[in-house]
């Protein structure tokens, strides 16, 4: 009897896992999506600007 709950226990927790893993691949999938078609096309050769205004003086 007690194999049983340990085996039906293992199942359950091995179900959550899989649909836990199958969730964190849909949100994976869900960014990339949204980067792909908001983001901005790059070439390259183009330099990146990720914190820095265009316009922003130099100092260097």
């Amino acid at each position: 009897m007690a194999q049983r709950c340990a085996k039906d226990r293992m199942k359950r927790i091995a179900v959550w896992a899989f649909y836990g893993v199958g969730a964190l691949a849909i949100c994976y999938l869900a960014l990339f999506a949204y980067a792909m078609f908001s983001g901005r096309d790059l070439q390259p050769g183009d330099p990146i600007h990720i914190f820095r205004k265009p316009d922003a003086p130099s100092y260097s």
